[in-house]
């Protein structure tokens, strides 16, 4: 598979443009009908007189959601860029090695400890001991799973997808030990949870996501010309200047940030961190300074897009985002596999 190379001076305008589009399809679709143009006048700063059972609909439920799944999608995309270029290879993603499964398991191991507290302190949870487990989670399992993939020659990617495999069993035999002690109330937050939905967006989970995301995007506009010489290698990158060590550091917990602050406010959402940055690279080059950006951007399109698959392919029922970007992302991790035999260490 091969896209053509798109300049950077069309490929933003155009990608902005079908955001735009998306986030209107995504306030116009579900379960009620709601017209395109509505929903692009709820979009307006000016005040449209809207029937209030639609105004109500779209900006406490739809907007929100939609909101959330722009921020949630720009963040995996952005930390699987990220984290492609540190390991130098495209089957690099935060669920395959493991980031998401160590921060699933702190999340929802703070979910089960704290879910007395939750009814008295509603943002306990959401911006407080969830973000924080589960940032904790994700920043020992990638630290587990990259000491196990490098030694003096370098870094293997074979192993680290190994570990990453391994990190995960682990994580899900721990999820699987405390849904079967959890209560009734916790089982179903923790099922529903771990299979990845926007349903549950709130506006201060919305203002940390984007809080979170623009951090993301300093940092690693930052360090964007060093990752550029990381894909040399690490000795032609030190040989260049970069401080190879500090790099994986701090670019480290910047992913197991990222990755944590999402998976404790939408459950595990698999894939999208690494089919985004695959075609991101493809479309642009892999030139850091222009793949982050569009990653981000490709990233919150094509979550927006999964998020209403979800929600009309078993209409009226709806389904976890989680399934459809695991039912998107399996077969083209399949194709990377294949496209890669052969080349992995």
């Amino acid at each position: 598979m091969q896209l053509q190379r798109i300049p950077t001076s069309l490929i933003f305008p155009v990608g902005l443009t079908l955001l735009v589009i998306a986030v209107t399809s995504s306030i116009a679709v579900g379960p009620m009908d709601i017209s395109f143009a509505d929903s692009f006048k709820a979009l307006l700063p000016f005040n449209f007189d809207l029937p209030p059972h639609i105004d109500i609909v779209i900006h406490q439920i739809r907007l929100p959601r939609t909101l959330l799944g722009m921020a949630i999608g720009a963040i995996l995309a952005l930390c699987g860029a990220v984290m492609q270029g540190l390991f130098r290879n495209p089957l690099a993603d935060p669920g395959i090695i493991g980031v998401s499964g160590g921060a699933s398991l702190g999340a929802a191991l703070s979910i089960v400890i704290f879910a007395p507290l939750a009814a008295s302190f509603p943002l306990l949870l959401t911006l407080g001991t969830v973000p924080v487990f589960a940032f904790f989670g994700g920043a020992i399992s990638t630290f587990l799973v990259y000491q196990l993939g490098t030694d003096k020659n370098g870094t293997s990617v074979t192993i680290m997808l190994l570990a990453g495999v391994a990190i995960g069993a682990l994580s899900g035999a721990a999820l699987g030990l405390m849904n079967y002690y959890a209560d009734d109330q916790a089982l179903r937050d923790l099922s529903l949870w771990t299979m990845g939905s926007l349903a549950g967006a709130t506006w201060p989970g919305i203002g940390l996501a984007y809080i979170t995301l623009l951090g993301l995007l300093f940092a690693f506009d930052r360090n964007a010309n060093a990752l550029n010489a990381f894909l040399l290698g690490e000795a032609e990158a030190k040989h260049l200047g970069v401080n190879v060590q500090r790099l994986k550091r701090v670019l480290i917990l910047l992913c197991a940030a990222g990755v944590g602050i999402a998976v404790s406010l939408t459950g595990v959402i698999g894939f999208v961190g690494l089919i985004v940055p695959h075609i991101s690279r493809m479309l642009s080059g892999p030139n850091h300074k222009s793949l982050l950006p569009l990653s981000a951007l490709l990233g919150a399109l094509i979550l927006l897009i999964a998020d209403m698959l979800a929600r009309v392919v078993a209409a009226p029922a709806e389904l976890p985002v989680g399934i459809i970007t695991a039912l998107l992302g399996a077969p083209f991790f399949i194709y990377l596999l294949i496209k890669q035999k052969g080349k992995l260490s």
